[in-house]
């Protein structure tokens, strides 16, 4: 089986560090990719440097609360672009705002997790989100495959 990659946008320092332990305890430590803000995220998606057959990744999670760009935007801009319209994105979020959820699916996520305050509730949460989206999810060939 291919690797995937895992990207984790995050401003979040500890919230980063708690979701690279997660994918660590879960194996997958060495595919993670971060980025600590949505303009990061989407100059490493959109790098016009990119190699066209460079493997995206097979799963985002995404913050909706960050700077210059927020996980909104970034999500738009990933369903907008052929290149990364499938991509499974995971909303992991603090908000409890219906609107929030709401504009999530709308625009796309294709699963919306609240952040626990609770550190294992969290652990577990990155664990089985990289299980399921990783190791179960099938992608078309080219999209996450390293």
């Amino acid at each position: 089986m291919s690797k995937k990659l895992i990207l984790v946008v995050e401003d979040n320092p500890d919230d980063l560090e708690l979701a690279r332990i997660a994918l660590r305890e879960s194996g997958y430590d060495n595919e993670a990719l971060a980025a600590r803000d949505g303009q990061e995220a989407i100059d490493l998606l959109f790098d016009p440097a990119r190699d066209e057959h460079a493997a995206y990744p097979g799963v985002i999670l995404l913050d909706l609360k960050l700077p210059r760009v927020n996980g909104f935007e970034v999500l738009k801009r990933l369903r907008q672009d052929d290149r990364t319209r499938h991509l499974p994105v995971v909303i992991m979020s603090s908000s409890r705002e219906e609107r929030d959820l709401d504009e999530s699916y709308r625009l796309g996520a294709n699963s919306y997790i609240q952040k626990s305050l609770d550190f294992s509730k969290f652990l577990e949460a990155v664990q089985l989100v990289g299980r399921y989206w990783l190791d179960l999810n099938m992608l078309p060939e080219r999209v996450g495959a390293v």
